[in-house]
């Protein structure tokens, strides 16, 4: 162990003229009246009389006080040779990085205790903060490293910095902090006491132990090039696994090379219709057909990209196809064959196949969101409309519904016709896309991990679904309860005109949930659909030990039978 109580040798200080000067005697050097040095500047840092003046006292090196090189080639003045002013960034393993501006001209020692005054006092190093050690910031600055350790031993003579044996030197608590930046009032409302909007999966079931070991598998056999820029058709791993797994679970006819990964389904949506290199132009592509009901986002987004939406009407059977035949102007149709969001039920074969031959002879495009496709419990899952013509259907997915909305991971199947389009409109990098995410899922799907984790959740939410529907029976019997075969939310019809009173009921209560109005599109004709009054309950959100007290507080605001 080196004895800390014997100066280490100093090497010989210059003039400016560059001349070295001969070194001080060991046992008084850096010594001055009216000042205490703690052993080679590792001891805490001793007080002084008013007026005095701390030149050499040492700061704390830290717990090895080991020494660093200094540069070999210094200025005479100690400023970096370049002339230019100094950046810290301490390269040494046993400091902290520091970034520090020095002016190329003036005192060294003044402009460094200046620049940290001002960190200081600006808030940037908060008290506590452990900085570099001296002989590692001068070398990182290029100055000499008695300048350095003078600079420290004043802040800390002046009460900025505080040093000890072992401990390094600190940021000192002051009596005069930074006063407190202005609190910024957040727009988000408080969470509510029950949680059953639509859309979001059971938060605390996603399978993170299962995640983490596919993603340590995935970041083991991943290639070099993995970690450069981006492929904007996403990883070929992720397209391979999907066009599999696509292929057997969901119907979908596809190879690797047509698949597209983007960021979710309104990023996808922006890939087709907005900005200067949309794949289809609101100029060009003519008016698009939606769904009469559907969420207001989506048709925000259009309409914010140019494009004019014309609303299906909807009955049991989903969207009434047969008015896409009726307006020329139709080229596009957005739908969501599987599971029609939010009112609930499969589009029926017949329109399946109508929607498709629509597009043939118009030389159209259907747009198929498969937005919880794997989720339905009556019977297997419907297949993918993609399947009856992929070159006129482009298929939707994202995990959003199946794992988290929090990965930002979706898929395009396109026609062999749009896959270059498309890709010219995402650019030349992947920017939206997380490569790590990419092969996390790939490996994810791969190893079966996704189909058991769906697998999983498919029963808890079919228990859920069954909870939400026993609970109606038994407290409210005359409530109907639709769209249940399928997805993470169902639809409770109201008696006309109770809607809105039901969800100010539901408010005062701190119970969070959609009313059935919020998604008809503004178009619609009342003749053509009668609204109906009805809320969109979503029962996958809250966290098992929640899901009791919200079945209650949501029996508890329906209105009673007529």
């Amino acid at each position: 162990m080196t004895d800390t109580s014997v100066d280490p040798p100093r090497t010989p200080r210059r003039s400016p003229a560059g001349a070295a000067e001969a070194p001080r005697p060991a046992a008084r050097r850096g010594h001055r009246p009216g000042t205490t040095r703690p052993d080679d500047g590792n001891a805490t840092a001793a007080t002084r009389p008013a007026g005095t003046r701390p030149t050499t006292a040492r700061p704390a090196e830290g717990a090895t006080g080991a020494a660093r090189p200094v540069p070999s080639t210094p200025s005479a003045t100690g400023r970096p040779a370049s002339g230019a002013a100094g950046v810290a960034g301490s390269a040494d393993p046993t400091g902290a990085d520091l970034h520090l501006d020095l002016p190329a001209t003036g005192s060294r020692r003044s402009a460094l205790m200046d620049a940290l005054r001002e960190a200081i006092r600006s808030g940037r190093l908060a008290p506590g903060t452990r900085l570099p050690p001296y002989r590692a910031l001068a070398a990182d600055l290029g100055i000499a490293r008695n300048t350095a350790a003078d600079a420290y031993a004043e802040l800390v003579a002046e009460g900025w910095l505080t040093a000890r044996q072992g401990s390094g030197t600190t940021v000192a608590e002051r009596a005069e902090p930074v006063p407190p930046t202005r609190a910024r009032r957040s727009s988000r409302p408080p969470r509510p006491a029950h949680d059953l909007r639509q859309g979001q999966p059971d938060a605390a079931a996603f399978p993170r132990t299962a995640w983490l070991a596919a993603g340590r598998r995935a970041l083991t056999a991943a290639p070099n090039e993995a970690f450069g820029p981006g492929d904007p058709q996403g990883r070929r791993e992720l397209r391979e696994a999907l066009a599999d797994y696509l292929a057997r679970a969901r119907g979908v006819r596809t190879d690797p090379d047509r698949i597209v990964v983007c960021s979710g389904f309104a990023h996808a949506l922006r890939l087709l219709f907005d900005g200067p290199r949309a794949v289809l132009p609101a100029r060009t592509a003519g008016s698009l057909a939606v769904e009469g009901y559907g969420l207001a986002f989506h048709r925000g987004l259009l309409a914010a990209a140019g494009a004019t939406t014309r609303p299906l009407p909807l009955d049991e059977h989903g969207a009434r196809v047969g008015g896409l035949t009726e307006d020329p102007e139709i080229r596009t149709a957005l739908l969501t064959p599987a599971h029609q969001f939010p009112t609930g039920g499969p589009l029926h074969p017949g329109r399946r196949a109508a929607v498709v031959d629509w597009a043939r002879g118009r030389g159209g495009l259907v747009l198929e969101d498969d937005y919880d496709g794997e989720f339905r419990y009556d019977r297997q899952p419907v297949g993918a409309l993609q399947g009856l013509d992929p070159e006129r259907v482009v298929y939707l997915g994202t995990a959003s519904k199946s794992l988290s909305p929090a990965l930002r991971l979706g898929w395009m199947v396109l026609p062999d016709h749009l896959v270059d389009r498309v890709l010219a409109a995402k650019g030349e990098r992947e920017a939206w896309a997380s490569a790590l995410d990419q092969l996390t899922l790939a490996e994810f799907i791969g190893s079966g991990g996704y189909d058991r984790h769906v697998r999983r959740m498919r029963r808890r939410y079919r228990d859920r679904r069954d909870r939400l529907v026993g609970a109606l029976a038994e407290h409210a019997p005359h409530i109907e309860v639709t769209g249940i075969a399928a997805g993470l939310h169902a639809v409770l019809r109201l008696a006309p005109g109770t809607e809105r009173s039901v969800l100010k009921a539901a408010a005062y209560r701190g119970l969070v949930l959609d009313g059935l109005a919020d998604y008809r599109h503004p178009l619609l004709a009342a003749e053509a659909m009668p609204a109906t009054d009805g809320l969109v309950v979503g029962y996958a959100t809250p966290p098992d030990h929640a899901y009791p007290a919200a079945l209650e507080a949501l029996c508890a605001i329906l209105p009673p039978p007529l």
